[in-house]
This record gives C-alpha cells, structure tokens and sequence, in this order.
C-alpha cells in the first residue's frame, strides 16, 4: 500500500517507473503494477486503482469486469461507492462491459464520488442503496452517463433563422448543436415563481456537413448568436439494464435547493432498460428533486420498461414571495432531443396528489410517452413536437407550453384539463393539437365543471415572445366521463375561461394573445349526455370556428 501511494503522488509528477503505465479518468488514476488490485484516494480524496498487467489481460479475454474484483462488499453496510467508480473507471479504459453482482446490496453514501458510465452496464438483480440523509454535494451525481468524444469549437455564425436546412460549417461527425443570444430573453416567468427569464436557446442537429435534422429544426429567430457548442453524437447505442435503486431521502430544509444524487444521462444513443426506482424516508421537510434519471445535452435516448416513485410534494415560500408547492421530479428532461419513455410506471398511486407529478422538461424536442402509467407529462420551456400514446396520465395530467404537433392517442388522462397550456409561460403552443380515441376523466373523476384545453392568459405580461394557442385541434372519438360533476354543470367545454376580464370589445391586451383558428370535433361522447360547449367565455372564443361530423 505504501508503495502505491508513493506511486500515485510520482505520477502527478509524470515520473513513472520502469514496466508501469497510467491512465487518468474523471480524477480517477489507473495503474498497472504487478502487485493485486487495490482501490484508494489520496488527501486530496482524488481516487486510484491499480490492476497487474495480469489481471488486465484476464479482464480483456472475459470482456467485462465486475464491482466485487475491485473490492465492493454488497453487504449493504459498506460503502462501495469507491469501488464502483473505479470500475467504472478501468472498464472505460479498456472498453470493458460492467456487471454488478446478482443479488448484492450497494451502499452509496452521501461522499462526492460520481461513478462515469461509457460502457453497457448491467446492474441485474443487485440493489443500490443511496444514502441522501448526509451528502458533502447535493449536485454529484452518483452515476454519470457520459460520452469519450469532445466538444468541436465553431465560428459564432452571426445569425440564424427558423427552419434554417443548412449550417456554413464542417464538423468531424454528426453533432448536437447548442445556440444561445444572451441579449434576448424568452420564458419571463409569471405567478407565484416568477423570474426574469432565461436567454433565448435552442438545440437542433446537424451532420458533419452543416444539414440540420428537420425533424427536430430551429425553432427560433436568432438576430445574434452569442455562444454556439458541438457535442459530438455517438453512434453506438449504450446499453444500461437492471438495477433495484433506493433513494434514503434528505431531510434537508424545505427550499429550492434541489439534490441532484441520481443517474445522469449525458451521452447519446443511449437504452436504460427495467430499472426500478424507490424512494423512502420522506418526512414533513425535505428538499426536492431534479429526476433520478435526468437526461441532458443529448439525444436519442430510450427508458424502458422502467419503475419510478413520485416524490412528496414540500411547500416553500416563492421568488413572489408568497407560500407555493415545489416541483420535484423522478424524470427530468433538458436540452435534449428525441427520449422516450416506453412501458414506464411508478410505485405511486398516479392520482395521489401528495406526490408531485413525475416529469419536468425544458428546451426539447420530440418527446414520446408509449405505454405508460404516469402522473404527468410536463414541458415547462417549452418542448417542439410531442406525442402521448397508449398511456394513462393521473392527476397531473398533460401540461406543456410549446411548437409543432402535439399527438395523443388510444391514451386516458385524469387530470384537470385533457390538455392544460402552462399559465406560468403564456400558455402558448404554435402549432396543433391532435387527439384521438382517448378518454378523458376529468379530475380522477372527482366533482367538477370539465373544459378540454387548460389555461390562463391575461395579455398583461411580456413572456418574451409571442404566445398562440393552437392554430388547430383536431379531436376524434373522444369519450368524456363528466358522470361526477356539480349540479350547476353545464357540459364539458372545448376551453376553459383563459381570460375572465375579457367579455367585451373594450378590453385590450398590451400583448395580443393569437387564439386558434379551428376546431374540429368528430365522434366526441360525454357520459353525463350533455353537449360540448365552446367556453365559458364565448366572446373570447366567438371567432374559433368549430366544425363537427
């Protein structure tokens, strides 16, 4: 041992001895001298393995490496998570898979060690204990999906313009780009967490020629561009399978301060398949959550098959400085383009409304939900193309605020609206809605007045951009179980009252709200046998043409 660590300190020099090498990934040195395998960190706590040129060649011929070869217990007392990052860290080395033990149980302690994923990992039958109850960084994750390939500089193009085909760029593969003009701001937020909004951004990708993927095109005007960043996309697919995850919950002060202790996705092309998710410990405080897997600056990502857990929904005072429930996620969603969830559920009731809905996104682009049993579906900045199929949303329902096609179909949504436009981001959506042969249970089926589409827009607030509503719904064969509702009831409404100040010609709007042009209605059934109404607001509305068959 001593002669490792005297080792270790030469090799920050760059003296290394006769018949020895050294690799170093994420802070993580690796040796290779003849003596057994061994795991240690330094003062610094930067973390070392050494493997024999023996055991490396053994590892290479079986072509994978497990975390009990470099010293994890899976007593579920010991904390391993030393040894699982330097796994890791020797397996991205040498382009070894990863296995956990079957039936072991890690214990992660609240250390600030991120385990780096760059090869398929199979977590099998082994449980992973994750102890949040005392953590040195709510901010590391424990593991950390990431990509060997580095970002490419580029020339700041000095503008771009919506559904723009083509970049003047050369680029060594095809690329996810990321754009912002800090001199312009979208997303100024409205209500209890209001803000002064983000600077204007998008993500679109390109091929090595400058072609943008036009299934996902720039959404966006861009006058000026002040940063602009390549991140290379993978072209193998990453496999991540298995796994029983169990967070110990913070018991830190109720504010948002959100822990980010969980699985970061920052690589593309990427399948988590049947993982599990729970969460236990949960008081009368605790912090939030940014999603135990958190998925950003990529694409093409696939969860599958997969058990998440809501978390309890804390209450804190807002930025207006009024009391307000704090979103935390199970599922978070950023900068990234093209992730499903496929066959996904939680261990919640999807209707209990002390858990907090289980998704947030921000800034992507065709999203899908297939086959899922989840509390909600949320796009907060917005989110371009997106489609609900086969599924069941609960209490949260379908919020979003967006561009392009918003799809849902064969789906059974149980929350407030079918489809609720975020107030809190102008409740805007440029583009149309289809929806078809679903059901709609408004509230979970609780007492209440039903309106299709969801949402708030007073016309008193700059959001930074324009805000639309759907130019065109298209709804068929939807069935709306209005059975429970109040005796005053009057029928479900295609909207809800968006502006209850606005009933005559002499309100005006400081900034015009673009209203939908059409909506079509075919084969649309209530339970209570009451007609479907225009609004509660038909001035508003009185120029939306309706047309049904």
């Amino acid at each position: 041992m001593r002669h490792l660590l005297l080792l270790f300190f030469l090799l920050a020099c760059v003296l290394v001895a006769p018949g020895q090498t050294q690799g170093r990934s994420e802070n993580v040195v690796i040796l290779s001298n003849k003596k057994k395998i061994q795991v240690g960190a330094n003062e610094n706590d930067a973390l070392w393995v050494n493997v024999s040129p023996r055991d490396v060649r053994k590892f290479k011929a079986i072509g994978s490496v497990r975390y009990s070869e470099f010293g994890a217990k899976g007593d579920s007392k010991t904390d391993d998570i030393d040894a699982i990052a330097a796994t890791h860290a020797f397996a991205n080395q040498h382009n070894l898979k990863v296995k956990a033990d079957a039936g072991a149980t890690y214990y992660l302690s609240g250390k600030e060690r991120t385990a780096i994923i760059r090869t398929d990992t199979d977590f099998g039958s082994a449980t992973f204990i994750i102890d949040d109850t005392e953590v040195q960084n709510r901010n590391a994750s424990v593991f950390k999906v990431s990509s060997s390939l580095q970002p490419s500089k580029l020339a700041v193009p000095s503008s771009l313009k919506r559904n723009q085909e083509k970049l003047e760029l050369s680029l060594p593969a095809t690329s996810l780009i990321m754009v912002t003009n800090s001199n312009v701001r979208h997303y100024i937020r409205f209500g209890l967490n209001q803000d002064n909004g983000a600077s204007q951004a998008d993500i679109f990708v390109v091929d090595k020629n400058g072609h943008v993927d036009m299934n996902a095109p720039i959404i966006w005007d861009f006058d000026q561009i002040t940063e602009i960043n390549a991140l290379p996309i993978d072209e193998k697919t990453l496999h991540i399978t298995g796994g029983r995850f169990i967070t110990l919950a913070n018991k830190a002060e109720s504010k948002y301060t959100y822990y980010s202790r969980n699985i970061a996705i920052r690589r593309s092309h990427v399948i988590v398949d049947g993982l599990e998710h729970y969460v236990t410990g949960e008081g009368d405080h605790g912090a939030p959550y940014g999603g135990f897997i958190n998925i950003s600056d990529c694409a093409y990502v696939t969860v599958k098959n997969t058990l998440l857990t809501g978390h309890k929904t804390y209450s804190t005072i807002g930025s207006a400085g009024e009391p307000v429930t704090m979103g935390t996620y199970d599922l978070s969603v950023n900068r990234a383009i093209s992730v499903s969830f496929v066959n996904c559920r939680q261990t919640n009731d999807i209707d209990d409304n002390t858990y907090w809905g289980i998704l947030g996104s921000n800034y992507c682009k065709n999203l899908l939900y297939d086959s899922c049993t989840l509390s909600r579906f949320d796009a907060h900045k917005g989110v371009a193309n997106a489609t609900i199929r086969n599924s069941t949303l609960g209490h949260m329902g379908i919020n979003a605020i967006g561009s392009g096609t918003f799809t849902v179909e064969n789906t059974t949504i149980r929350g407030r609206n079918l489809i609720n436009l975020r107030s809190d981001y102008g409740s805007t959506w440029q583009g149309v809605f289809v929806i078809r042969n679903c059901t709609f249970v408004p509230a979970g089926g609780k007492p209440t007045s039903a309106a299709l589409i969801g949402g708030s827009y007073s016309g008193q607030h700059d959001f930074g951009y324009t805000c639309y509503m759907p130019e065109v719904i298209t709804i068929e064969n939807l069935k709306i179980d209005d059975a429970n509702h109040p005796e005053d009831y009057q029928g479900p409404a295609i909207f809800t009252n968006f502006n209850p100040k606005m009933t005559d010609g002499a309100y005006q709007e400081k900034f015009p709200y673009v209203k939908t042009r059409e909506v079509i209605l075919k084969n649309v059934k209530t339970t209570s046998g009451k007609a479907l109404r225009r609004s509660d607001n038909p001035f508003m509305f009185r120029e939306v043409k309706v047309s049904t068959e």
